[in-house]
């Protein structure tokens, strides 16, 4: 496992643009597949994207597929969010993620043992 640390969350308006990061310190990095995950109250862990161990695999959840843009950087031990055109649907606390197997890609909530403390998301006009 490592250990995770969001940075970036705030509050923006429609339409703009909010970049996360999250910076993992461990040896295991990168062997790991990486995600962002966001929360609202009373919901459920919703995944929101990942990126495999070497950066070559990406997903997305279709909400927010041409918006957002994960990233990682192994020598940096650093994953990225860019959120483009936000919608007040994306306000969230957005967790970063690391996943239990080396080079496993899963987008499961359960195949993720290391969590960031979690930043929040506000979008408002």
């Amino acid at each position: 496992q490592v250990q995770l640390l969001e940075s970036g969350g705030g509050l923006v308006q429609p339409g703009e643009s909010l970049r996360l990061s999250c910076e993992a310190s461990g040896r295991a990095f990168s062997t790991m597949t990486m995600a962002w995950f966001r929360q609202t109250p009373g919901n459920e862990r919703e995944f929101v994207a990942l990126v495999s161990y070497d950066g070559a695999t990406v997903e997305y959840v279709d909400s927010v597929k041409g918006r957002f843009t994960i990233s990682r950087d192994n020598a940096k031990n650093a994953v990225y969010l860019q959120m483009d055109n936000v919608e007040p649907e994306d306000t969230a606390v957005y967790y970063c993620a690391g996943g239990w197997y080396p080079f496993y890609i899963s987008a499961l909530l359960r195949d993720f043992a290391s969590w960031g403390q979690g930043t929040q998301v506000t979008v408002s006009s």
